[in-house]
């Protein structure tokens, strides 16, 4: 039985008695049960709205989760149209973290860990600029031509 049924009973069995409410007495039970009615209705729609909300959040916390899968988890096997050409990785300082991101995150030169939240600052280096062996004879593979003597 629900707090307003209760209440609803308690009204019903104070005009079966047939109280008198001319009386002080039947006017203290009357102002009584008007109280304990409105408090029952109050009750019962903050239940209500607590049960509305509640259901917002659950509906916020499953968004919010698949944010986080999206944003958070990238995985090469799972996320098939990810390309590591088209992304800077570093790793993160504080946690070990690899943090994957574009070309405009890098042209700032910091990032922040979605791990552990640490901001830090990186430079990203042009590979194509400098030969990586120095040798004129170049045999690591690298796509920079060197001059013939």
């Amino acid at each position: 039985m629900t707090l307003t049924e209760k209440v609803s009973y308690l009204k019903g069995l104070m005009d079966g008695l047939d109280i008198d409410t001319t009386k002080k007495e039947g006017k203290l039970l009357k102002a009584i049960v008007d109280i304990l009615d409105d408090a029952a209705l109050t009750v019962s729609d903050l239940e209500d709205e607590m049960a509305q909300v509640s259901g917002q959040v659950d509906e916020i916390d499953e968004d919010l989760a698949a944010l986080e899968e999206d944003f958070y988890e990238l995985d090469d096997e799972e996320d098939e149209d990810f390309d590591e050409d088209d992304y800077f990785e570093v790793e993160c300082p504080n946690c070990g973290q690899e943090i994957y991101f574009d070309e405009d995150i890098a042209l700032d030169g910091q990032v922040e860990c979605p791990e552990c939240g640490e901001v830090f600052d990186f430079e990203i280096e042009d590979e194509e600029d400098d030969c990586c062996c120095g040798d004129e004879a170049c045999e690591c593979g690298c796509d920079h031509e060197h001059e013939q003597e």
